[in-house]
Formats: C-alpha cells, structure tokens, sequence
C-alpha cells in the first residue's frame, strides 16, 4: 500500500451550515478515533485567532512583520490536519466527515518533495 501525505487547512466559511450544540465535539471525536485506527490522522492543532497572528515578508532585504495574515480574505485559517491516505479522494471522504466540513471549509494540499530532496 503506497500512501500519499496531505497537508488539510480548515477555514470558516460564512455560507457553512450551524451544527447543533456539542454536535461538532461528536463528529470531531468521531472523526479522529476512525482516523487513529486507521493510521490516518497524524499531527493537527487548531490555531489562534489573527489578533496573535503575524505575517512575514522580506523585500528588498527589509523584513516586514505585520499583524494577521490572509488579511484580504473573509474566511479564517482555522487549524491543520496532516493526513496519510492512498489518494485525494480516500482523504477527502474521510475529511467529509470532520464538523469543519459542514460548518466550514477544508483545503486537502498533496505534500511533494522539493526537487533537491533525495540527491546525493
């Protein structure tokens, strides 16, 4: 069995639908025992709101730090799963099946090498 590695980013999403009260802590926990049987989920946390986040840039040799990223976007980055499945469509059934799915957004990223890695 060949397994890919997927980087999953959950955001908010306004047109997302609402869960009812602890119905997201029962999916969630759902959710990750099937994925720990399975040897699925690996590491993932959820993350702090933009007021304690900060976005770094370096242009013409100055650094530039700024509070938040994704300023100019309306949904919010608000966690990461990192996920071993066979394929894109294994680890998107199985992240249809995470709350943020229904009352957000999931991003599913396959991991690649950089094209340095693995030369002598």
């Amino acid at each position: 069995m060949t397994t890919q590695q997927y980087l999953v980013l959950h955001l908010t999403d306004s047109t997302g639908s609402k869960l009812a009260p602890g119905e997201d802590r029962r999916m969630l926990e759902t959710w990750a025992e099937e994925g720990i049987e399975a040897g699925t989920v690996g590491l993932g946390s959820v993350v702090a709101g933009r007021d304690r986040a900060k976005s770094v840039i370096v242009r013409d040799g100055r650094t530039i730090v700024t509070d938040g990223p994704f300023p100019e976007f309306k949904e919010w980055f608000a966690g990461y799963d990192v996920l071993e499945a066979e394929s894109i469509e294994e680890a998107a059934a199985y992240m249809a099946k995470h709350p943020t799915a229904t009352a957000g957004r999931v991003l599913i990223l396959p991991t690649v090498e950089l094209s340095w890695e693995g030369e002598d």
